[in-house]
This record gives C-alpha cells, structure tokens and sequence, in this order.
C-alpha cells in the first residue's frame, strides 16, 4: 500500500458519494461525470487494498472500513480547507469587488456558471455586471475604469489584453413552417428569403462580411439592435435570422434552428486593461472563467 498515491480527488470523491448516498448525484455534486467517479473510487480501493463502498440498485453504502476511511477524509479535506482560507486571506480573496462588463447573451449564458463556482470557494467576493450592447462601449468601461473586465467579444488592441475562452458559432433561426428544400440550409435558400440581421458594429460587419463574400452575395434586408427583436421578427415569418447561438437563445418551440453553409463565430472571453493593476479577485474569477469555458468545449465535442 503506497499513501502517497492517494490523491484528493479521490477522497473528495468518496465524501461526496457517502453524503449523496449514489454516484450519480455525487458526480453532479462536483461537476463531473459518473464515470470519473467510478474511476475515482475504484483507484483509491485498489491502492488501499480494501473496500470502501457497497453498491446495489438502491445506491451505494459505506462498508464499515468505508465509514472509517471517510471521517478520516472529511478531517484532511477540513485541514486543507483551513489552509485555503489562511492563504486567501493573505492574498485577500475572501473580499473585494469585481465590476464585469458584458453582453447580454454572455452575461446571461456564461457569467451566472463562472460566478456560482467563484462563489463557491469565495463568498465574500461582490460583483457587479455591467450590461453593454458594442463593442467600443465595453472597451470604454475598461479605459475609464469603470470596469475591471470585459467578458464579451475579446478585444484588441495594444493596453489591452484578452484570455480566449470558447468560439460562440453563428445560426441560423428559420421561421414557423420553413423547411429548406434539401433538408440542410444552402445559400440558395438564403438568397430566396430576406436575411434578419444584428446591427451592431462588429456582428453586422462580421456577417455582411461572409454574405457579400459568396458566389451570389447576399444582403441583410432588416438591420435589427436587439437579439431578441430579431426572434420575435422571425416567428413573424418575415425572415432568416443569422446570430450568435448564445445570443438566439432561448429559441421558441415553433422556430428552427440550424447550422449556417458557412463557417461564422465570434470569440468569446475576457479581456482586461495590459498595465492595470488586478486584484486576487479577479484572477480567481479568471480561473472560474476557464473551467466553463472547459467545460462548454467538453460538452461541445
């Protein structure tokens, strides 16, 4: 039997089943597959040499080693809370405040599951969003200090700088009724309907960009500001709507959605001011920006 082995995950893993009573409930306790669980506790038996768990139709049961084990793991991952706090505190984690600037399809998509696991490990942390329609007003904010990020479209540009979280694929919202003719949509069918588009900025450059760039360029017949202007306009049937996936939904019942014939996204993530002085807080944040992001792209594939 080698202790060292023995890794926290694991341990964590065997606390969360016996407080859950399955490994089902357990793997969505911590955000992971049934499968990891599984391997999880299988790994730490084979390196104890005993068995920890009972399982049968109804769940699973601590053995009476297992009841054992698993007060002793609760105490280590106790002691190793306390560590947490006594270093977050040092680094001043355990408060502050954090302002984010966003669009309304991330603040509504993205943020809440980034803010619910900072909040998770640092409660104390206050944060303020920020909804904003354009780009140059998000970069605004962080300028003039009224933002300590941008979690939005990255932008460029040399006093700033921005961390790639996932690409947000253009769709197309087909209306009540429609169906295209080969069963996927082709441009031609794009060019027999008019072409509901956003009217900010960089989407509607973006997407003039790609249409005018096809062999029969095709135009945007309704320039329209808000995401959810745009769906209503196609339940109305006057249209095809071309926008960022996070940005349609939620999708009604009665609306398609469907790959565009093109390759179209925009790159989502956040971005901060280059020689700004950041706070603990926000690189907490940071990181529980990157494990969504993970976790999106692990749902994706």
């Amino acid at each position: 039997m080698n202790l060292s082995k023995v890794k926290l995950s694991q341990l964590r893993a065997l606390v969360t089943i016996a407080d859950c009573g399955n490994f089902s409930e357990a793997a969505l306790t911590l955000d992971v597959t049934q499968s990891t669980i599984s391997h999880a506790i299988a790994t730490l038996e084979d390196e104890l040499g005993i068995t920890l768990l009972q399982r049968g139709r109804h769940g699973a049961r601590l053995t009476p080693v297992g009841d054992r084990v698993t007060t002793h793991a609760r105490e280590v991952l106790a002691l190793l809370d306390t560590i947490g706090s006594e270093a977050n505190q040092a680094r001043g984690v355990q408060g502050g405040s954090l302002r984010i600037a966003s669009m309304r399809s991330v603040a509504t998509h993205v943020l809440p599951g980034a803010i619910a696991r900072l909040h998770r490990r640092y409660p104390g942390i206050t944060i303020t969003v920020l909804e904003m329609d354009e780009m140059p007003q998000l970069k605004q904010a962080l300028l003039k200090g009224e933002a300590d990020l941008s979690v939005a479209e990255t932008i460029d540009g040399s006093d700033v700088e921005s961390l790639h979280i996932f690409d947000d694929d253009y769709v197309a919202l087909l209306p009540p009724g429609y169906r295209p003719k080969t069963g996927t949509l082709t441009t031609d069918d794009l060019g027999q309907m008019p072409i509901i588009g956003s009217s900010h900025s960089s989407c509607g450059l973006r997407i003039r960009t790609v249409l005018g760039a096809q062999a029969k360029p095709i135009d945007i017949a309704y320039g329209i500001r808000h995401d959810s202007s745009m769906v209503a306009m196609v339940q109305q049937g006057l249209g095809i709507a071309i926008l960022p996936r996070l940005a349609a939904q939620p999708v009604p019942p009665d609306v398609q959605i469907c790959p565009l014939p093109f390759p179209i996204s925009r790159p989502i993530g956040a971005t901060i001011l280059r020689d700004a002085l950041h706070t603990p807080a926000l690189y907490a944040f940071l990181d529980a920006l990157r494990e969504v992001g993970e976790f999106s792209r692990a749902k994706a594939v």
